[in-house]
């Protein structure tokens, strides 16, 4: 993990050696210069002493170093024991420890117990109660928050919703109550909104503190005194080209919390006039407040930082957040996608949305880039802003190699780091890095702030938003906020548990590329085992991704390795030569009359790039016996269907180990003239015949096809696979996903259904035997496994797409989900090794 780390001459808790000197900071306002005082005594020298700790140290378990300090009272030169002042630890990092997840909670069980509800209920900012056993959330579309009990931190249980008088902002705790930010604005003039303290146990408002304007990031003092609201009056990006000025500008409002809540104070701290970047609209985003009691405040479109004296609820500083300069990243947004970490972008803004204390001196932000941004990384500043370290491109590669990168956002934020949070747990002090598009939680080691190691990636539901570290119990909860039923998106608490299990995700990453950069992968179809190497699988990614791809994984890795992604390649015109409609204007579009029905010219010209890479919709991939791979591409398009017109036919491509296309075969004409867009989804080969597996009934058939192709005499023959009718409370459908040969005329098929999280109700392994059959019969099948309890045991939400599975010659049984090229979708790819279950 690459860092940018920048060496300063500033007073750190740790020390620091072979930094050259930094910039010297901004003088400050002239003023009238004084009389020159007289000489002063000299004082007493300040020593610093340095002693590495061994593993297995009481205070640093894993070894580190003791730093000691003290003034030289006896002026020796030496520090001697009754000249201590202080001692610090700067720990190495407990490698034997892991976060993993053990939990998700849908907060749409709080509305339905079954979640059986299409209303949008999100988990957006969460706090937790003093004790670590209440967690509170922000549920902005319902203008309510939500509690729920984690007293079994494995089976969160909902306590209950309470409506806020406006949309819910944020939330923190202090003492006994709640701080909940209420926006009850009627547009973005008119703003307003308010305080209201909550009694945790009662779940009743006990007070509400109007706060002149629209409330976003709520944040309490570690001691308690004091709360910092931020009023963000945020803007209408919808108004000219959507920036400041804007007015009313926002401020900050300081809570003076001595007392019971109805004695409770406000002072207001005004901010205009202060950023270079639209100083008379400032649109403070996110606030934490250190020991000293100094809040640091983002002002995101201003791109600028503030510190504020709590007690005395002043600016004591700010300065610009500053620009990033980004390589080897991917800025072009494609359709179909393609991911290229070949770009570069100079002097973009920070721009950072939350921001967290390390330390009493220095203090990161999560540049998520939003008015001019893109900056896509974090930084950690100290008080005097200057810059110590930033991440630069580290976390879009990092999603890249996990699979995780939302291509559709290149263009724009990339992964999009939203927020960060920082955690003490015994002698480990943690970074987290809530990544919103790409729903990962980043975790860093900063026992050494200037030195973050990097330690593991942790999946989330889609849109992580909120983070709270809970130490004590040696929790972590991530609320995540897209909520989307049809999308099969539910928002929710994602609960992780530090402990010395090894780490369980991610289950597949991939390797560097001859640029050094990650080899890009998503969208997982088609699995299949190598017939000779055992260790081995190989996988096809469908058409989300245009320049379409063999991936080699080498399971014997943990996690998989991604070592591998093969162009498959048109090189010899194979594909470019099989026969389509000849069309009298070849340039009107894919809906006119004369394309509807038909596979024509048109439509096979945009299948083969000019490099002869290919873009077709791989579902399906079997290793050949004679060497290469048989891949089953779906058509696109349904016949008669002047809403889904036929743009490409179901193909069954042969290719060398290369990728090069040998041949092409496609279905007789009788049944590509019923052809349904659900088509070839899985293949295998078994002695001289290859076998695919249609996803669903075509044409009111007795089941799913599973067609029988012998490549010596060109011959189809079809049996029909009896679906099971949906089970899922939300309806939908079932179909069929891959086929894997399992010898003696045996298969194993996937039959899923197209539901996810708590509306999925089939993902399972089926046995069919097919020797002995007919052209025309249908197939009798025998449950091999249910997968729901293998995905539940991930703990989070089960994926819709359960797609590949496989037999490595040893007998294990690999699947794997499709993450949808992390497109309305969490990006979580399961791969899982289910052991010889036969």
């Amino acid at each position: 993990m690459q860092f940018q780390k920048i060496c300063l001459p500033i007073a750190l808790a740790i020390v620091l050696s072979g930094c050259e000197d930094g910039n010297d900071g901004a003088a400050g306002a002239a003023g009238t210069a004084g009389a020159t005082g007289a000489t002063g005594t000299a004082g007493l020298t300040s020593l610093l002493t340095q002693t590495s700790l061994e593993p297995g140290n009481s205070s640093c378990p894993a070894g580190g170093i003791m730093i000691q300090s003290g003034l030289d009272a006896d002026a020796d030169g030496t520090l001697a024991s009754a000249e201590i002042t202080s001692t610090e630890f700067v720990c190495s990092p407990n490698t034997d420890r892991n976060f993993n997840r053990i939990a998700t909670y849908a907060v749409c069980h709080q509305i339905e117990a079954n979640c059986d509800t299409d209303t949008e209920t999100v988990a957006e900012i969460s706090a937790v109660s003093e004790d670590g056993l209440t967690v509170i959330y922000t549920d902005s579309p319902g203008n309510q928050i939500g509690f729920v009990d984690i007293t079994d931190p494995t089976t969160p249980t909902g306590l209950g919703l309470l409506g806020v008088g406006g949309e819910p902002t944020s939330v923190a705790v202090a003492g006994d109550f709640v701080l909940v930010g209420s926006n009850t604005s009627t547009d973005f003039i008119n703003t307003s909104g308010s305080l209201e303290v909550i009694n945790i146990a009662t779940q009743t408002v006990v007070r509400s503190i109007n706060l002149g304007g629209q409330p976003d990031s709520v944040a309490v003092s570690p001691d308690g005194a004091f709360a910092a609201v931020i009023i963000e009056n945020e803007r209408d990006e919808d108004l000219g080209n959507g920036a400041p000025p804007q007015l009313p500008a926002g401020f900050l409002v300081v809570v003076n919390l001595t007392g019971v809540p109805a004695a409770w104070t406000t002072t207001n701290v005004v901010m205009t006039g202060i950023s270079t970047l639209f100083p008379s609209d400032p649109e403070p985003e996110y606030v934490d407040i250190n020991e000293e009691n100094i809040a640091v405040v983002a002002l995101q479109e201003n791109n600028h930082i503030m510190l504020v004296d709590m007690a005395t609820a002043t600016v004591v500083n700010d300065f610009s957040a500053g620009t990033v300069d980004l390589v080897n990243v991917d800025a072009t947004e494609e359709d179909a996608a393609l991911i290229s970490l070949t770009e570069s972008l100079n002097m973009v803004p920070r721009e950072p949305d939350g921001v967290s204390w390390l330390n009493n001196n220095l203090f990161v932000t999560a540049d998520e880039g939003d008015l001019d941004g893109g900056s896509r990384g974090f930084t950690v500043f100290n008080r005097t802003g200057d810059v110590v370290l930033m991440s630069e491109s580290s976390l879009d590669h990092l999603a890249v190699s996990l699979g995780h990168y939302p291509d559709a956002r290149s263009g724009n934020k990339g992964s999009e780091p939203e927020n960060v949070e920082v955690g003490t747990y015994g002698n480990d002090t943690f970074l987290f890095v809530n990544l919103e598009r790409s729903s990962l939680t980043v975790v860093y080691n900063v026992n050494d702030p200037v030195n973050p190691v990097y330690m593991q990636t942790l999946p989330t539901a889609a849109g992580p938003e909120g983070a709270i570290a809970i130490p004590d119990r040696n929790l972590l909860v991530v609320s995540s906020e897209e909520d989307n039923r049809g999308d099969k998106l539910r928002g929710g608490l994602n609960i992780y548990q530090l402990s010395t299990a090894e780490a369980s995700y991610p289950t597949l990453r991939s390797a560097n590329d001859s640029n050094q950069t990650p080899i890009p992968w998503g969208a997982m179809s088609g699995l299949a085992a190598d017939i000779a190497v055992d260790g081995l699988l190989y996988a096809v990614e469908d058409s989300f991704y245009q320049q379409n791809r063999i991936f080699t994984i080498d399971i014997t890795r943990t996690p998989a390795m991604l070592t591998a992604a093969t162009k498959i390649v048109d090189t010899n015109d194979i594909l470019a030569a099989i026969t389509t409609v000849t069309l009298a204007d070849n340039t009107v579009d894919d809906d006119d009359a004369s394309r509807i029905d038909v596979f024509d010219e048109a439509d096979l010209a945009l299948l083969i790039n000019a490099d002869k890479t290919i873009n077709i919709d791989p579902e399906g991939i079997s290793m050949a016996s004679d060497g290469g791979f048989w891949v089953a591409s779906e058509g696109s398009g349904t016949v008669g269907d002047a809403g889904r017109p036929v743009n490409s036919l179901n193909m069954l491509l042969k290719t060398t180990n290369a990728g090069v296309i040998e041949s092409v075969v496609t279905l007789p004409d009788a049944v590509n003239d019923t052809q349904l867009r659900f088509g070839f989804e899985g293949v295998a080969e078994y002695e001289d015949a290859v076998y695919v597996a249609f996803q669903r009934v075509w044409n009111g058939e007795a089941g799913a096809r599973i067609g029988r192709y012998e490549p010596a005499t060109q011959a189809w023959t079809f049996f029909f696979y009896p679906l099971e009718t949906p089970a899922s409370q939300n309806g939908g459908w079932v179909g069929l996903s891959d086929i894997t040969s399992l010898g003696n005329g045996e298969f194993m098929v996937v039959e899923r259904d197209n539901q996810g999280g708590p509306d999925a109700a089939i993902k399972r392994l089926y046995r069919i035997d097919l020797s002995g059959l007919n052209d025309g019969d249908t197939v009798t099948k025998t449950l091999i496994r249910d997968l729901t309890a293998d995905f539940a045991a991930t703990g989070g939400l089960t994926p819709e797409k359960v797609e590949g599975a496989a037999v490595t010659i040893g007998g294990d049984v690999w699947v794997v989900n499709d993450n949808d090229g992390v497109d309305d979708n969490s990006g979580e790819t399961q791969l899982i090794n289910l052991g010889d279950i036969f």
